[in-house]
C-alpha cells in the first residue's frame, strides 16, 4: 500500500487483510454460551453460514455470521465465505425461530458474494437470497446489522435487513468487487484501485449516503492489529444499538424497519 494508493482500495485491502478477525473471533469474545445451529432442513448443512444461540450481556440473542476460512483447510471448507442456497435458508431458519421465542437478532456480513456455482444455481441461489430479504423485513424482533469485512453485493444483503446496519472502520459494502466493476466497466481488472474509488464502499461514503446507520472504529493499523479491542468496540456498539431498540413492540420494529429501507435513495424528502 502505497503513498500513491487511493483510499478506497487500501480500505479493500484491509477488509480482505489476511489476519483481519472474522465472524467466529468476534463470537467468540462477545458472546458467551454459544450453541451453534446446522442444516436447512431441506438439504443439508454450509459451513460459509455460522448460526445459533447465545447470550450477550445476560439476554438471549440469535446470531447468524458469514465464516470466512484462515488458513487453506479452512478456506476450503468454508468455500471461501461465500454461501450457498442452503446456508441461507439455515439463516433464516434460525431467524425465524429467533422471532417466535423474541429474541434480538444480530448479523455479521463478511462474504465476497454469494457462491456462484452451477450446483448453487440449481439449488435455487436467487430465490434463497430473495426469500431472505422478503422474509427478514418482516421479522418482529429488532435485528442489528454488522459488516466486518467484506460486503458483497446480494451475498451480505441476504443478511443484511435490519432496524441498524453497522459497519467497521476498515469493512467495504459494495454491489460488486472492484475487480469485477474494473472489468466489466473499464475492460481491464486491473483498474480495480480505480473502480474502488468510484463504487462509493467505504464506511464513511455509506454513511455519506444514509446506507448504514453507525461506523465503529478500529484500533490504530486496522483490527488485526488487536482483535480483543476491536471485538470491545464492537460489542460496545451492540450494546448501545440494541438498547435503543428495545422500547419498540412488535409492530413498530417491522415499521422501524421498513421505513429504514424505504428512505434510502429519497434525496428529496
Amino acid at each position: 500500500m502505497g503513498p500513491s494508493t487511493h483510499p478506497a482500495w487500501r480500505r479493500v485491502q484491509l477488509a480482505r487483510h489476511p489476519k483481519r478477525p472474522h465472524s467466529l473471533d468476534y463470537i467468540e469474545r462477545i458472546f458467551t454460551d454459544f450453541q451453534e445451529f446446522h442444516g436447512d432442513r431441506a438439504f443439508g448443512d454450509d459451513p460459509a453460514i455460522v448460526a445459533g444461540s447465545a447470550q450477550f450481556a445476560g439476554r438471549p440473542v440469535m446470531v447468524v455470521a458469514e465464516q470466512k476460512g484462515r488458513d487453506t483447510k479452512q478456506r476450503f471448507f468454508r468455500n471461501f465465505g461465500m454461501p450457498k442456497p442452503e446456508g441461507y435458508r439455515k439463516a433464516l431458519r434460525v431467524m425465524q425461530m429467533a422471532a417466535k421465542f423474541g429474541r434480538p437478532i444480530v448479523t455479521l456480513l463478511d462474504t465476497p458474494g454469494a457462491y456462484p456455482g452451477i450446483d448453487a444455481e440449481e439449488r435455487g441461489q436467487a430465490e434463497a437470497i430473495a426469500r431472505n430479504l422478503r422474509e427478514m423485513a418482516r421479522l418482529a424482533v429488532p435485528v442489528v446489522v454488522v459488516c466486518i469485512g467484506e460486503g458483497g453485493s446480494g451475498g451480505a444483503l441476504a443478511l443484511g435487513v435490519g432496524n441498524t446496519v453497522l459497519m467497521l472502520e476498515n469493512a467495504v459494502y459494495s454491489v460488486i468487487s472492484p475487480e469485477s466493476c474494473a472489468a466489466i466497466i473499464y475492460r481491464d481488472s486491473a483498474k480495480a484501485e480505480q473502480a474502488a474509488a468510484a463504487l462509493r464502499l467505504t464506511a464513511e461514503d455509506l454513511k455519506e449516503l444514509g446506507l448504514i446507520d453507525g461506523i465503529i472504529p478500529e484500533p490504530e493499523g486496522g483490527a488485526q492489529e488487536d482483535p480483543d479491542a476491536a471485538a470491545e468496540f464492537l460489542r460496545q456498539h451492540l450494546s448501545a444499538r440494541l438498547s435503543e431498540l428495545d422500547h419498540l413492540d412488535r409492530d413498530q420494529i417491522v415499521e422501524h424497519r421498513y421505513a429504514k429501507f424505504r428512505r434510502m435513495g429519497n434525496f428529496f424528502a
